[in-house]
């Protein structure tokens, strides 16, 4: 099940740059960096938190230059880029999805930032925004 929003992600060509930005001209906190091989990305990550809703700005960037993100900065340039939900049961949620017709841009969840299973929805099932549904090991069901 679909818990809440994690994060909304933007794609910007230089990460060291975007990171200025948001901390000392947003005055928001940099909660940390990782690289992020498996989709070829580089990210550094905003939290802003109230009490009851959780949710951070990603900022994305690509890892050594290669990956999918280049051809995406290269066509649109900078800016949103993807939501993403946090969800409990992610294979659960790919099913569900699936029966209803939506495609997705991989077969299979596979390794994200911070240790989550994650895969994307195509855009063109999701009116036009690419969705991420990320699930973290403390957010499993249990049982």
């Amino acid at each position: 099940m679909i818990l809440s929003l994690d994060h909304i992600a933007i794609a910007v060509p230089g990460l060291q740059a975007a990171i200025q930005r948001f901390a000392d001209d947003m005055g928001l906190t940099l909660s940390g960096t990782e690289d992020v091989p498996s989709a070829k990305t580089s990210t550094a990550f905003f939290p802003v938190t109230t009490p009851d809703h959780p949710a951070k700005i990603e900022l994305v960037s690509p890892l050594n230059g290669e990956g999918p993100l280049v051809k995406y900065l290269e066509k649109r340039g900078p800016g949103l880029h993807h939501l993403c939900f946090r969800t409990d049961d992610i294979d659960g949620d790919v099913a569900r999805l699936r029966e209803k017709g939506y495609r997705f841009t991989s077969d299979a969840p596979y390794p994200g930032a911070h240790n989550a299973r994650v895969i994307f929805i195509h855009p063109k099932s999701a009116s036009g925004v690419l969705i991420e549904l990320a699930q973290f090991p403390d957010d499993a069901k249990h049982g």
